[in-house]
């Protein structure tokens, strides 16, 4: 029997500076971008979607981008007020914001903090001003140092820096010192992943020199114990935090790996409802382009947001479940799956023991806990569960 999941929220800004060389979200370089206009639109995209998620609360928020830390204070002002008057916003939601040195300041974080912001994830990707440069980032090394600094003056305890590895001609002793410089914050998160080369960027047509697969491993090893000497634990396959406990892990994401439902609005927004009545659950994908994303708002089609809607099947249920799941460190309760999808445990039964076969995964007393080898081989474990 399929059971109403946590429910978050996604709110997707779609402008940057410049877009990065390695980037393939939805994200778009507009220095005439109208946050007002914007604004409007997502705040009609969501009494749009009202009838989908009457009644239930929100535990967390998350704006995304693109460059989130790019929208005025006026503008995020007047959404809030919006969001409190539709939405039941849980007491203890987490409401992060992306933001990136270069793109904001200690002002404008403060202001953030004020209208209700309570966590900021700053996209730093390198303490070294040469990578960073090959990265195409905006600011240097002493922003970024500048810009957390700011956001922990600013009151912000809820801080997670993004870090990259396998760049441009990294080394280990350089990947060291970009964890090392982090560690000097003292913040409570780090979400650290690897670069990687996605079709339809500008590092995929001419793509750079960067450290072969040996290497890489030689980097995250090294990075990953430093990590761990300094007191922090992996509890997904990207995101470390500084405690065991629970309290200082990303709860937004923490519900997307859980399988549980959120709602997209912005440009390009992606969105999982589940139905307890129907039994079903529901992907959308909202118009990607903000122009058409804004220009929707004066349709009175009732899904003039809507790029693509489909309702998942039994297949799509066990892969997709799997997909999320399998990142967490610590594993699931078995018990889970047919909670979030309606299925049976014999849906998954026989892909599980596959897996298991394989070295991917064990079953301990109904817990499912990805091997170390199923966490370094995470694509072919996932690839078990789209099979036929």
């Amino acid at each position: 029997m399929l059971t109403l999941p946590p429910l978050g929220l996604y709110i997707h800004f779609p402008w940057c500076v410049k877009k990065c060389p390695y980037c393939d979200f939805n994200s778009h370089v507009n220095p005439d971008k109208d946050d007002f206009r914007y604004v409007e639109a997502l705040i009609n995209d969501l009494k749009n979607e009202l009838p989908k998620i009457w009644g239930r609360p929100i535990y967390s928020i998350f704006f995304g981008g693109g460059t989130p830390s790019l929208i005025s204070v006026e503008a995020l002002d007047y959404l809030f007020s919006e969001l409190r008057a539709l939405l039941h916003l849980s007491p203890q939601i987490e409401i992060t914001l992306e933001a990136n040195p270069g793109a904001t300041d200690r002002d404008k974080l403060k202001k953030f903090k004020e209208i209700g912001i309570n966590r900021l994830s700053i996209g730093v990707q390198s303490f070294n001003d040469q990578y960073l440069q090959n990265l195409g980032r905006i600011h240097t090394a002493k922003e970024a140092h500048q810009t957390i600094e700011s956001a922990q003056n600013a009151g912000f305890e809820n801080l997670n820096i993004d870090l990259m590895y396998g760049l441009p001609n990294q080394t280990i002793e350089s990947a060291l010192f970009d964890i090392d410089q982090a560690l000097k914050h003292q913040s409570n998160h780090l979400s650290y992943y690897q670069l990687t080369i996605e079709p339809n960027t500008p590092f995929y047509h001419s793509p750079p020199t960067i450290p072969d697969e040996d290497n890489n491993y030689e980097i995250q090893l090294a990075c990953y114990e430093k990590l761990k000497s300094a007191g922090y634990s992996r509890y997904e396959i990207s995101a470390w935090s500084d405690s065991a406990s629970i309290k200082n892990h990303c709860k937004h994401n923490i519900n997307y790996w859980s399988f549980g439902d959120y709602l997209g609005i912005g440009a390009g927004a992606h969105s999982k409802i589940s139905n307890s009545s129907t039994q079903t659950i529901t992907r959308t994908v909202k118009l990607r382009h903000p122009k058409d994303y804004i220009k929707a708002t004066k349709s009175s089609h009732k899904n003039n947001f809507v790029l693509q809607e489909n309702t998942l099947s039994k297949k799509d249920l066990v892969f997709e479940f799997m997909l999320n799941n399998s990142r967490l460190i610590n594993g699931f309760n078995l018990s889970l799956f047919s909670e979030t999808t309606g299925l049976l445990p014999k849906d998954l039964t026989p892909y599980l023991e596959k897996a298991i076969q394989q070295g991917y995964l064990i079953n301990y007393n109904d817990k499912i806990i990805p091997t170390k080898q199923g966490i370094n081989f995470l694509n072919d474990l996932q690839m078990i569960f789209l099979e036929n």
